[in-house]
């Protein structure tokens, strides 16, 4: 029996000493710092915008196919009855909800790269602009982040100015995904649509072109400022017929967020990507990022550089119904002087060097 009793006693005192020392392991351990917090739901916002553009209308599409062959088809049915009902909603303006461009994750996302918007000269609530947004990248992550959400500041920069970002009408298609769209301000990239926002939504509409669009993104790589401008016009017609004033903004840094594989013209690769492109909207680039756990391994996450975009002065245009093609070749070199001009006045400030050039096709 004292044997039994001491190799409880013996048994207990282990125990104890283990609690002991789990508890000082667990006291000792480096608990997250507020940096460390903040690091990681800068992460996770970016997850949520990257997992969204990419994946958040194919995958509602076929959830809702899914739906049909269950019993709860009338989820389905109901959806589709309201897409065809609210088919025109977003050749008119969409459907902005203020509080999602306030949302608390965009300040996250503004901060993970960090994305900064610099204001040069003043835009007038009494008329209507086109903003060229230069460059493409990979994402659009300036535009997105400067004219979709409010984080960096640009209804106090330019009051009573409301602020649209183009893109491919296809989004629009898709379900949930054009809710999530129309909800920022995103409005498809449309004769229809731009013309409404000009027309008949009042003044102080800025509406955010991506001029070069799918096929600049097949440049995009870091080092390289190249873009595709020089026999992209419709924008300058647009402006010209609705006496929307033209205003160049330019985002230094967008093209480092990614590392793709460009391939040289002429190759049978860049002319499937080219052939893709005329067909589907947008080039299927192959790129890659850094993944969600570290820096150093490939994944689809761009890397957290920084973004700075700066509007510049805008180019009055007068409002002409059938402007003819000299009209709009001459508004169209003055935008590009423009451009130009803001390009080179900031190159140095941003990150490039005084002999980078801006190359235009």
């Amino acid at each position: 029996m004292k044997t039994i009793i001491a190799a409880c006693s013996q048994n207990l005192s282990g125990s104890r000493a283990s609690v002991r020392t789990a508890l000082h392991t667990l006291l000792a351990a480096r608990w997250p710092s507020q940096r460390d917090v903040r690091s990681w739901l800068q992460l996770l916002s970016v997850l949520q915008w990257v997992l969204s553009f990419l994946l958040l209308g194919t995958v509602s599409l076929l959830v809702l196919i899914y739906l049909v062959f269950t019993s709860f088809w009338p989820i389905s049915a109901l959806y589709l009855a309201w897409i065809i009902f609210d088919w025109d909603t977003p050749e008119k303006g969409g459907r902005r909800l203020p509080c999602l461009r306030r949302w608390t994750v965009w300040r996250h996302f503004r901060d993970y790269f960090p994305v900064k918007l610099v204001k040069t000269h003043d835009l007038s609530p009494s008329h209507n602009y086109i903003i060229g947004s230069h460059p493409h990248g990979i994402l659009c992550v300036g535009a997105f982040c400067n004219f979709i959400t409010g984080s960096t500041g640009f209804g106090e920069m330019f009051p009573g100015i409301r602020p649209f970002l183009t893109t491919l009408a296809g989004n629009f298609r898709l379900p949930v995904f054009r809710e999530y769209l129309m909800s920022g301000g995103l409005c498809p990239v449309t004769r229809r649509a731009i013309g409404y926002l000009l027309s008949k939504n009042g003044t102080g509409n800025a509406v955010a072109i991506v001029i070069g669009g799918a096929a600049e993104s097949l440049s995009c790589r870091p080092g390289v400022t190249t873009l595709i401008l020089k026999n992209r016009k419709g924008f300058v017609r647009m402006a010209l017929q609705h006496g929307a004033y033209l205003v160049p903004s330019f985002s230094f840094g967008e093209n480092d967020l990614f590392r793709q594989v460009v391939f040289e013209e002429g190759s049978w690769m860049r002319s499937i990507q080219q052939r893709f492109q005329k067909m589907m909207g947008f080039a299927p680039c192959v790129f890659y990022g850094r993944s969600l756990t570290s820096v150093h391994s490939w994944g689809f996450l761009p890397y957290a550089r920084p973004i700075t975009t700066v509007v510049g002065e805008p180019v009055m245009v007068p409002k002409i119904e059938d402007p003819s093609r000299e009209m709009v070749d001459m508004y169209h070199e003055m935008y590009i002087r423009s451009l130009l001009k803001l390009f080179n006045e900031n190159k140095t400030k941003y990150g490039l060097s005084e002999t980078d050039e801006l190359h235009i096709l």
